[in-house]
């Protein structure tokens, strides 16, 4: 299949991508809305630059930056023939579990035991009242994922041979501009450089551990295969970015609308979930947040990845990624 053709579609003067001219490393460019691209190495004069590099000098660049998307004499290129890589390499990526009220009531009733005497309906509402207690009292549940998982927007995902139920779960996803440790909710949002796309694979039939069902879930098997991760196309600064908590987060598959909810229905908000995890951990400039995945999910329609099959996700403002997924051959 052709690679998707990239689109300079976000909110904002600018945003960060990483990108490539075929066979050549890849470079941190800074994207206009038209569709020009500005190597940011030649612009700030550090042939060595990455975009991680520039989320850890936000606060000093981000003026600079501004300055020269406004620039008609620099040194634009058409993005047309760049490939569209990840647009960070993170040091941490953080994923939020459960996030979203709708999307948790889907799934548990989609994981009903089969003799549960409940009717769906019953179901349902049972599990809203524990959701709005959690929202109200609870803390928000947070795990590990790898850098390796990441890959870019355009990429093929490749369905690995052991995994039996791989599905989709579209993500809001928070790139950090200034490190963050113990930082209260109220001061969680000076933290943030920007906002990005991830879609956060998921093979549902490895989350649980059949051998130690004590133990819990099996975050490293399931969601942590190269390439489960297609991050970008952009990072869209969070001053472009009126209310992240007002995005839309739609997923396609194969043209057929199978996600569309807003930010809105997340049981803990931006702010909660980067405060939390600095309670514990320390957050570095280019790391990642995954805000969690809304409802519509293939568990729920009772659909799951196959090969060929091709996502394409957007949220509002932010821009739009696309991969086909190939099933790994069988040895």
């Amino acid at each position: 299949m052709k690679p998707a053709a990239a689109s300079a579609s976000f909110s904002g003067p600018f945003a960060l991508g990483s990108l490539s001219v075929p066979g050549q490393a890849s470079f941190p460019g800074l994207v206009t809305p038209g569709g020009r691209v500005l190597d940011l190495r030649a612009a700030l004069a550090e042939p060595a630059l990455t975009t991680r590099q520039i989320f850890e000098r936000w606060d000093a660049l981000l003026l600079r930056l501004h300055e020269l998307a406004a620039d008609e004499s620099a040194d634009w290129r058409p993005l047309e023939g760049l490939r569209v890589r990840a647009p960070v390499e993170p040091r941490q990526v953080f994923q939020s579990g459960a996030n979203y009220r709708q999307h948790v009531i889907d799934l548990d009733v989609a994981h009903r035991a089969p003799d549960d005497p409940r009717t769906p309906e019953e179901a349902r509402a049972e599990i809203a009242a524990v959701m709005d207690r959690r929202a109200a009292e609870d803390l928000p549940y947070v795990f590990i994922g790898l850098p390796s998982a990441i890959t870019g927007p355009y990429d093929d995902v490749v369905l690995p041979d052991w995994a039996e139920q791989p599905d989709w779960e579209l993500e809001l996803a928070v790139v950090i501009g200034r490190p963050a440790y113990r930082v209260d909710v109220d001061e969680a949002g000076e933290h943030i450089a920007g906002y990005t796309v991830a879609n956060d694979l998921t093979d549902r039939a490895t989350v649980f551990r059949r051998d130690m069902k004590a133990i819990g879930t099996d975050w490293l098997r399931s969601k942590n295969a190269p390439g489960f991760t297609p991050l970008g196309p952009w990072i869209v600064p969070a001053a472009s970015i009126t209310d992240p908590g007002g995005l839309r987060v739609t997923l396609k598959l194969n043209g057929e609308t199978m996600q569309d909810e807003s930010t809105a229905d997340m049981l803990f908000g931006i702010a909660r979930l980067v405060s939390y995890i600095s309670r514990t951990s320390r957050l570095l400039p280019g790391d990642l947040v995954l805000t969690g995945s809304p409802a519509g999910n293939g568990m729920h329609w009772g659909r799951l990845l196959r090969d060929g099959d091709v996502m394409e996700g957007s949220i509002t403002g932010l821009g739009a990624q696309r991969t086909r997924c190939l099933r790994e051959a069988t040895s």
